[in-house]
């Protein structure tokens, strides 16, 4: 019996997150008849990209045993910086260059006073939240910026194939984060940070930059996040990505990633935010209260925690 048992929290351990999507899904197919379309499919996989790009960042930063609050600011400030120099003119890849290279230096802001002055993470991330939110009301003066060029609104509404734009970059930037977590030394050194920075330290890992570099991460794709955004509504908001950090956090833990860092992976936060997209979508079909589905949604983040401390 302890044979089978240890074989049964094996096989959970391993496909228990596929299998409750599965069974999320099923549930939803099964209570309305618009879920499996394909319409809604694409809805589904469209609406979750912003969060998707912004986790795979989080993910990043949660395995070295970090936190980053700020990322929901940065794509603020990334995003109406990027808006103002459209419409002032410049070359569209140019005006993305440097959204991006905004939010990469917000993320390195971030590194360094966590590595450079031993701030903790959470410290460090909420005041630059602050910052960086206040600096995007004050550079629009609260309002916000309309009327975005066409050429560059295609990466929020264009199509490739019958495949929306914003899900292909979406795509792209998982595998990419996912082939260097888990097949180049950066990725083993940031498990190993994650795992235990002194004897990382020890075995000659630069624990210092390493831990800076998945704060850039973190703060580049918050930036490309926020330009899809902003592309698909045609409007940068000061006041856009709101608690992004809670939903990219949320999608990372129920995804499997330990907050104690050094476990975890890109497919589990792709399922997560995937369950995440799903059960909103969900809820907004049933017509369930915008009221209570926050509530649901900290109930099976709850639940996530619970059964992967179980299984672990």
């Amino acid at each position: 019996m302890p044979a089978q048992s240890s074989k049964i929290r094996n096989l959970l351990r391993r496909f228990g997150l596929i299998l409750s999507f599965l069974l999320l899904a099923l549930a939803l197919t099964l209570l309305s008849d618009r879920f499996l379309t394909s319409a809604n499919i694409i809805n589904v996989l469209r609406q979750s990209t912003i969060n998707g790009i912004i986790a795979i960042g989080m993910t990043y930063v949660i395995l070295t045993a970090g936190i980053d609050l700020s990322v929901g600011a940065i794509l603020a400030l990334s995003a109406v910086m990027t808006a103002n120099l459209l419409q002032g003119g410049t070359a569209v890849p140019l005006a993305i260059i440097i959204g991006l290279g905004v939010g990469a230096g917000l993320g390195l802001i971030n590194g360094l006073i966590i590595t450079k002055a031993n701030v903790p993470p959470f410290v460090a991330t909420l005041g630059m939240m602050t910052i960086a939110r206040g600096l995007a009301l004050t550079y629009t003066g609260g309002r916000p910026i309309t009327g975005l060029p066409d050429s560059f609104r295609t990466i929020g509404t264009g199509v490739v194939g019958g495949v929306p734009v914003p899900i292909i970059l979406a795509g792209a930037a998982f595998i990419i984060g996912a082939v260097l977590l888990t097949k180049t030394a950066v990725g083993q050194y940031i498990l190993a940070i994650g795992n235990n920075p002194v004897a990382a330290r020890y075995a000659g890992i630069a624990v210092h930059r390493y831990t800076t570099f998945v704060y850039v991460l973190a703060g580049a794709l918050s930036a490309l996040a926020g330009m899809i955004l902003i592309a698909r509504l045609d409007s940068a908001q000061p006041t856009a990505g709101l608690a992004y950090e809670f939903d990219a956090i949320a999608a990372v833990v129920v995804g499997g990633t330990s907050f104690a860092g050094g476990q975890g992976g890109l497919g589990g936060t792709l399922v997560g935010v995937l369950i995440i997209a799903v059960l909103n979508n969900g809820l907004n079909l049933l017509n369930v209260s915008s009221f209570y589905q926050p509530v649901v949604t900290g109930v099976v983040i709850a639940v996530a925690l619970l059964l992967h401390r179980a299984l672990r």
